[in-house]
């Protein structure tokens, strides 16, 4: 079992930079294939990127490759979102995600715990 909890979302103009982070209590993210999706209202989770146990495996949405980072660190149990070249559509709330099998899923059913989710916001 793990509890997540994500950060560092807020409001940016197109164009800057955030960076989430998600950090895990009551277990260690070590044991978990880790993801981020986002969803916006009436809309369905959307998978943004995913990381395997030891960062060996890495996914990304291809609207966000080349502009998002997914990293973690198995030792301070933290999970990172960098996003550069932030755009409108971006605009959701950003959720991190756990799951038990060492390996990537897309689907949102595929992952057993999530945290609160963190609002960003990106004006145009």
């Amino acid at each position: 079992q793990i509890k997540l909890t994500e950060s560092g979302g807020g409001f940016v103009q197109a164009g800057g930079s955030l960076r989430l982070s998600c950090g895990g209590s009551e277990g260690q993210i070590s044991s978990f294939t880790l993801g981020w999706f986002r969803q916006v209202p009436g809309k369905e989770r959307e998978f943004v990127s995913g990381i395997t146990w030891y960062s060996d495996r890495i996914s990304y949405l291809d609207s966000v490759k080349g502009r998002f980072t997914i990293s973690r660190d198995n030792d301070k149990n933290t999970l990172w979102l960098q996003m550069n070249n932030l755009g409108p559509e971006d605009t959701a709330v950003y959720y991190c995600a756990a799951r038990w099998i060492n390996d990537i899923e897309t689907s949102p059913l595929g992952y057993n715990y999530w945290g609160q989710g963190t609002q960003v916001t990106v004006s145009s």
